[in-house]
């Protein structure tokens, strides 16, 4: 039997999740708009699709350190890997279609998140040179496929959405539920692959070096301002907000202030310009790139902050450690609140399960224990990989 040691756990990446968990959080908790205005609030500005793209970017940087981090496995222990990454997959799906059955307006990731590892699976045995070709490539031509693919599906797909979450019964419409995961939903797999790609390549790098960690802080924030840049100049100067405010769904919706917002409830067709836009959840090259640049910037930021003192950012990484088990709660949590009469702020809804996912966290953290829902996964995942490893030896 060959193996390998884990790579030591980097309390930065765990900072940086619990920076997208709250970030979602807060995306689901308090209003994108100024109430009473077209105007976006701070929380739009700051977490709306950064949070989720940031998540997913994780992601990919914990499948690379699941396979071997900047030195990827080889062989049999990276065919062993692979068998536990897809098992950690289904039941990470599995925990989305349960949560797709809670009453919430939350758009819940975990089905399209699980489906995301399924298709990183070819990758995660590439090296940093072609991993970085691919990442590069799939974020630029991936919306331009998505483009092209929308109409012809949307047009043979019935029903034409799963109108909602994901849930079991919709394996009866499984076009409808393809479509949805692939191309249509609130985070389509076919773009959101990128992400998982920009992650292993971060992954791949050696992030306990300080060169890594600026190279990552600098690059991020410069194809994060770069892509907001250019998508400003084509918009204006260049014509196309004028192009896009000409097509159907341009015209009808108050399409200037969604840019700062949110394109997920737009039709992007009728205009190739749609591909010129940074906006959150339009699937364009320059949001995924805008996004993909935020998340490289805050992982390096957190791996800076955590350099010499680990427990830096502890309200950060404590319930990072653990977000699958509090995106969870959280969902719960946020399908009874919603049903309150009154409504309750927003404010302290979200600062009361803030305070408590850090109190978890921490909680967890100081009986060296994982959450519930991370033991399950990883515990199947191990499980897998260990019986895949076995009958090979």
């Amino acid at each position: 039997m060959h193996s390998t040691s884990a790579p030591r756990r980097l309390t930065g990446i765990d900072a940086a999740r619990g920076v997208a968990l709250f970030g979602m959080m807060s995306t689901h908790v308090l209003p994108l708009y100024v109430p009473g205005t077209t105007d976006a609030t701070w929380t739009a500005l700051l977490f709306s699709g950064r949070a989720s793209g940031l998540f997913a970017v994780v992601a990919g940087i914990g499948l690379a350190l699941l396979t071997g981090g900047h030195v990827p496995h080889r062989d049999r222990t990276l065919s062993a890997d692979r068998t536990g990454i897809a098992v950690r997959a289904v039941v990470i799906a599995l925990i989305g279609f349960v949560l797709g059955g809670v009453e919430t307006n939350i758009a819940i990731i975990l089905v399209h998140y699980g489906v995301l590892f399924l298709l990183a699976l070819p990758f995660v045995g590439l090296r940093l040179r072609a991993l970085a070709a691919w990442a590069a490539g799939w974020l630029l031509v991936a919306p331009v496929a998505a483009y092209l693919l929308r109409p012809m599906v949307t047009a043979v797909v019935d029903p034409p959405s799963v109108d909602g979450n994901p849930v079991f019964e919709h394996f009866l419409v499984p076009g409808t539920l393809a479509a949805d995961l692939f191309l249509t939903g609130y985070y389509p797999v076919l773009q959101w692959l990128g992400f998982l790609l920009v992650g292993l390549v971060i992954g791949r790098l050696d992030l306990s070096r300080l060169r890594v960690q600026l190279g990552l802080l600098g690059v991020g924030v410069l194809a994060a301002v770069g892509a907001r840049l250019l998508s400003a100049q084509l918009l204006g100067p260049g014509g196309g907000l004028a192009a896009l405010l000409a097509t159907p769904d341009g015209s009808r919706y108050p399409l200037e202030a969604m840019l700062d917002v949110g394109l997920e409830a737009v039709d992007q067709s009728g205009s190739w310009w749609w591909l010129a836009v940074s906006a959150p959840h339009s699937g364009a090259p320059l949001d995924l790139v805008h996004v993909a640049g935020s998340a490289a910037a805050v992982v390096g930021l957190c791996l800076l902050l955590t350099r010499r003192f680990p427990q830096a950012l502890l309200p950060l990484s404590a319930p990072g450690a653990m977000t699958l088990t509090l995106y969870a709660l959280h969902v719960c949590v946020m399908s009874w609140a919603d049903e309150l009469v009154p409504q309750p702020d927003p404010l302290l809804v979200l600062w009361l399960q803030v305070v408590a996912a850090i109190a978890i966290g921490i909680l967890f953290q100081r009986l060296h224990s994982r959450g519930p829902l991370e033991l399950l996964a990883s515990g199947a995942a191990n499980a897998a990989r260990d019986s895949r490893t076995q009958v090979r030896r």
